[in-house]
């Protein structure tokens, strides 16, 4: 009887010197969190996008009172929360610039197709398919939604084939982008009235008999721009939003209306 009693009570005993030791440790080396945390935690949209770069609303509060991150990295919360932000940390802090997510590809249905694809319906799936997918322009959209799926704002939809970003709802939080296995999706400045719809880097005579939406680099639109805020990349028209007046010129010159304003 006493065999198992003995045991037993120094068991018991040693549990509760290592829990008092464990609670006394607990006391002695606790690190007391800095209230401005929590107060920027209530400040922010709570939507843990990640389009500040951390992994979410929490995480980015805790690096601003350490000093790893700015004050003004949401980018929901715009210029509000950026402020407030700010005079939490009693510091100054502009807003930056508000951007969206924007889908280079006019294709969609007016592609040519090489089959009619039948697999999962998922892009990377239809990727690795035979010939890299069922369309012939290998820089096109897919258009089997998987950024649509990944989107936590419901800011992108498919409309005629191609995937397309509501900017009013878009935080440009990248999720589209790094789900995107053609890297389509980049982001550009929410005052960007216009566009390049296309991403395609093949020369024009092979791009008109694969998509009728294709830029052909016909330099119509770099000669046509007042500003100079167009040239050829690569066999593809680029935009400089900086030098940009919005003046739709370019759009109205392209022969093959590949550059567009933006849809609401």
């Amino acid at each position: 009887m006493f065999e198992v009693i003995i045991p037993a009570g120094i068991l018991g005993g040693l549990g509760v010197v290592f829990g008092a030791a464990l609670s006394f440790a607990s006391r002695v080396f606790a690190v007391e969190s800095d209230p401005r945390e929590g107060e920027i935690i209530e400040i922010l949209p709570g939507a843990n996008c990640g389009g500040c770069g951390f992994a979410g609303c929490s995480n980015y509060a805790s690096s601003v009172v350490a000093g790893n991150a700015e004050p003004n990295l949401c980018v929901p919360g715009g210029a509000e929360v950026t402020a407030k932000v700010a005079a939490v940390m009693s510091v100054e802090a502009t807003a930056p610039e508000r951007v969206t997510a924007f889908v280079r590809c006019s294709g969609g249905k007016r592609s040519e197709r090489q089959y009619d694809y039948t697999g999962l319906d998922d892009c990377f799936a239809a990727l690795n398919a035979i010939g890299g997918g069922p369309l012939t322009c290998r820089f096109g959209c897919l258009g089997l939604g998987s950024c649509t799926r990944t989107c936590p704002t419901g800011a992108l939809s498919l409309v005629n084939g191609v995937a397309f970003v509501n900017r009013e709802l878009c935080t440009a939080c990248g999720q589209c982008v790094k789900h995107c296995p053609k890297r389509l999706i980049t982001t550009v400045p929410y005052a960007a009235t216009y566009r390049v719809g296309c991403n395609s880097h093949a020369k024009g005579a092979a791009v008109r008999k694969l998509c009728e939406a294709g830029c052909i680099a016909c330099g119509i639109c770099v000669k046509a721009c007042p500003e100079n805020a167009i040239s050829l990349d690569d066999n593809l028209a680029v935009i400089d939003y900086a030098k940009c007046s919005h003046c739709g010129t370019c759009a109205e010159k392209c022969p093959r209306k590949v550059i567009e304003i933006e849809r609401a």
